[in-house]
């Protein structure tokens, strides 16, 4: 049994992750979230928001998991959001041929090539099909998206939404107006998106619905330092550097990162040293995390520099976790032009500057008798005409597919020096993405230990999650020695002091001490309180400490704020009490 094996069995036995549907079969792409795992999983998001909302001051909302069509044209997603598809003519499995090729020849660039290159592929090396053993057939283009519609009768298109960005693109006049209009400034969304994958596999590595959260930081596109870079510029991280043979990794400072020209600028490097923070605050082993630049050939076309953080698993080597990318102003530009709506922002100069403008008048009391409705949408047309065209003596303008011939007498145009106070601009976009689901898996098997321990003289071995205190589920299990009233009773007062003080508790009479304590080290319950006879003798109990197993003695009376004090990291476990020797 490998790690990704020992993860799962203990998730799914002791509540973190469980198969969807499971009572029906099954089907691959989905996960449940138990008890335990919903609880990590919501520490994890509340950390997220700490960072990103608390601290960068990025405000969060919540727009629709599904949208209408016009969203995702814009986008791009409804005409390039696909993986190249292949079936099996004789059992019809459909399968995503570039995963075919890469696991049949051992190669990992399968991803950049085309359909007609893995066609090929597949033909001249007879790879067959992975179920029955049957020809594959023709490689096309599989659209991702899941596809709905809005509404009986004459429907209207719509997805469930593929990322959780464009709500955030599409409200950019709304949250300039919140910001006061005041580059730069930045929103965040945590919530589900949905991917539509032919074949998912690698369990909860590739899921058909997930978690993302999100942040769009709008910025000057001239302007791309950061005014906290200081903060971070002697980070060091480990960056995957291609040399021709694959690619090393290197450890460097931020700020030579951005000296050297490995990351665009200081605004991204900013984020990408912001990535790390988090990941290693929730658990994640700094030595097997690296971030890694996207090759010119899986660039998305609208940005101008895109890094990955990679985790290292037993399993599935490294895995993309989070995308951080400058998406310059692509998004608010391809919304504008499908729309109609500009969305821009008016950038204050901090002195006027006299600059020579062509400027366009047309002549309304002329052009409105002869178009009739049509009038302003020409003279719209007008202004955007050159000189050159202008100067002719019948101007052609088109509108809504219709060509007008506008006579030269019914438009001025001129080029003056004026006063200008500011501009119009489209923002550019840094864009941190995060998969949760990824990085859950990832925190659960970087905190996955097996140990050898020597219980009573035996040697025995434990496993034990080692998350940090801030993620785990449990944060205190409260253990009666033994299930008896004069026990149980100062046990639950003290379970009781614990809720009260927002901790949450673990309850648990069942079974021996030992048994006990080693069910909690599953879960990753960082501190157990036992109450045993000497509790009713002195008024005090022990605390045991999970990675260490020490055990302290301490009075029960304040033993709700010292734990809380022990999880927040304002107390060391030896200062809390008396050790006990063993």
């Amino acid at each position: 049994m490998d790690k990704y094996e020992q993860v799962l069995e203990l998730a799914k036995r002791r509540g973190f992750l469980w198969n969807s549907f499971e009572i029906y079969g099954g089907t691959a792409g989905f996960y449940d979230y138990g008890p335990l795992g919903s609880t990590l999983k919501r520490r994890i998001e509340q950390i997220w928001r700490d960072m990103y909302v608390v601290q960068e001051g990025f405000m969060e909302i919540e727009t629709p998991t599904i949208g209408i069509e016009d969203v995702f044209r814009a986008s791009g997603h409804v005409g390039g959001f696909s993986d190249p598809l292949c079936e099996c003519e004789e059992c019809g499995e459909a399968f995503r041929a570039d995963h075919l090729v890469e696991d049949e020849l051992d190669i990992e660039s399968a991803e950049a090539m085309s359909n007609n290159i893995l066609e090929d592929s597949i033909k001249d090396n007879e790879i067959p099909c992975p179920v029955c053993g049957g020809k594959l057939g023709s490689v096309y283009s599989f659209n991702l998206m899941f596809n709905s519609n809005i509404g009986p009768g004459n429907e209207r298109p719509a997805y469930l939404r593929p990322e959780t960005a464009q709500g955030m693109f599409i409200n950019f006049l709304r949250l300039a107006r919140y910001y006061r209009e005041k580059l730069p400034f930045g929103v965040t969304q945590i919530g589900k998106s949905y991917r539509n994958e032919i074949s998912p596999r690698q369990g909860v590595i590739r899921l058909r619905e997930f978690t993302q959260a999100e942040a769009e930081i709008f910025i000057s596109p001239e302007d791309k330092t950061h005014p906290e870079f200081d903060k971070y510029a002697d980070t060091v991280l480990n960056m995957y550097i291609e040399d021709g043979n694959g690619g090393v990794v290197r450890p460097i400072y931020l700020d030579d990162a951005v000296k050297e020209g490995y990351i665009a600028h200081e605004y991204l490097a900013y984020h990408i040293a912001l990535t790390k923070d988090f990941l290693l605050r929730i658990g994640i082993n700094p030595d097997k995390l690296r971030f890694r630049q996207h090759k010119k050939d899986e660039m998305a076309h609208y940005a101008a520099d895109c890094w990955d953080a990679e985790i290292e698993s037993d399993r599935f080597g490294w895995i993309e976790t989070v995308g951080i990318a400058d998406r310059t102003n692509y998004d608010l530009k391809s919304h504008t032009d499908t729309s109609g709506t500009e969305l821009s922002i008016y950038r204050e100069y901090e002195e006027p500057e006299m600059v020579n403008q062509f400027t366009v008048k047309p002549d309304m009391s002329k052009l409105g008798p002869s178009f009739k409705g049509k009038a302003k949408a020409i003279a719209e047309k007008l202004k955007q005409l050159p000189p050159e065209e202008l100067e002719k003596d019948n101007i052609q303008v088109n509108v809504d597919g219709e060509e007008y011939t506008v006579p030269s007498n019914m438009v001025e145009f001129t080029e003056e020096t004026v006063k200008v106070s500011g501009e119009t601009i489209f923002p550019h976009v840094i864009e941190p993405s995060y998969g949760i689901d990824r990085i859950i898996y990832c925190v659960l098997e970087h905190a996955h230990n097996k140990e050898l321990v020597n219980d009573d003289g035996e040697e025995d071995y434990r496993i034990v999650l080692k998350f940090k205190k801030e993620v785990s589920p449990i944060q205190v299990a409260v253990l009666p020695l033994m299930s008896k009233n004069d026990l149980i009773k100062p046990a639950k007062d003290i379970s009781a002091r614990f809720r009260k003080k927002g901790l949450m508790v673990s309850y648990d009479d069942s079974g021996t001490i030992g048994r006990r304590y080693r069910r909690n080290d599953e879960i990753g319950t960082p501190y157990s309180v036992t109450i045993d006879y000497q509790t009713l003798e002195d008024n005090t109990v022990t605390i045991r400490d999970r990675d260490t197993m020490k055990q302290i003695r301490l009075s029960k009376d304040y033993i709700e704020d010292t734990v809380y004090n022990l999880i927040d990291g304002e107390m060391k476990f030896e200062d809390a009490g008396t050790l006990i020797e063993t």
